[in-house]
């Protein structure tokens, strides 16, 4: 049939072990690992949407906040919290800056990150709520070869999460090592069946 893909290659059986080994031995096809981008490869001025998005329940905000040992009875305690100016408990402001900066990673940074430098500014405008959908989108501020680590650079992204109404609910400027483009290994030369 015309434009099907056949998930596994012809003689492999119906164990996907096989099917695996057999896509990897096959010459005729190439493997696509998916992967953030490399250094040169990130424009500074553009803006980078991130999807999908990501809704937060009770359960996250329960379980990130107890599991980094913050009893905050904002983030636990929906009794207390009734009586607190936003009469509901509030999402861990830290979940929600891991979040933003996890929704960047596969479209950014997933396998060309080297390491995490450190933030900047970082901004809550508005509460995060149990059932609020969070959306991110980057920008690249700067970026530089790095002195010391031939191969790699230094890129300054500012990531902005917004909620299902558009409010921006999270600002983050944050700098960190990304891989260059590592020199190919293909020389170009034609492959066992000419083409």
């Amino acid at each position: 049939m015309a434009g099907s893909v056949t998930a596994t290659p012809p003689g492999a059986g119906d164990d996907p072990s096989e099917a695996v080994a057999g896509a990897q031995a096959a010459p005729s096809r190439r493997v696509v690992e998916q992967r953030g981008l490399w250094f040169d490869e990130l424009e500074t001025d553009v803006v980078y949407t991130h999807g999908p998005g990501r809704t937060v329940g009770e359960a996250d905000n329960t379980l990130f906040s107890t599991l980094t040992m913050n009893p905050q009875a904002l983030h636990l305690d929906e009794a207390w919290s009734a009586t607190q100016p936003f009469g509901t408990r509030l999402v861990n402001s830290m979940f929600t800056l891991s979040t933003l900066v996890g929704l960047s990673v596969n479209q950014l940074t997933q396998g060309t990150t080297v390491a995490n430098l450190g933030f900047g500014e970082i901004r809550f405008p508005a509460p995060v709520f149990h059932g609020d959908t969070l959306y991110a989108e980057t920008v690249v501020l700067a970026r530089r070869r790095s002195r010391s680590r031939p191969g790699e650079g230094v890129v300054t992204f500012e990531h902005t999460a917004r909620n299902q109404r558009g409010e921006i609910v999270a600002v983050a400027v944050r700098s960190a090592l990304i891989r260059a483009e590592p020199a190919s290994a293909d020389t170009g030369a034609a492959g066992a069946d000419g083409l």
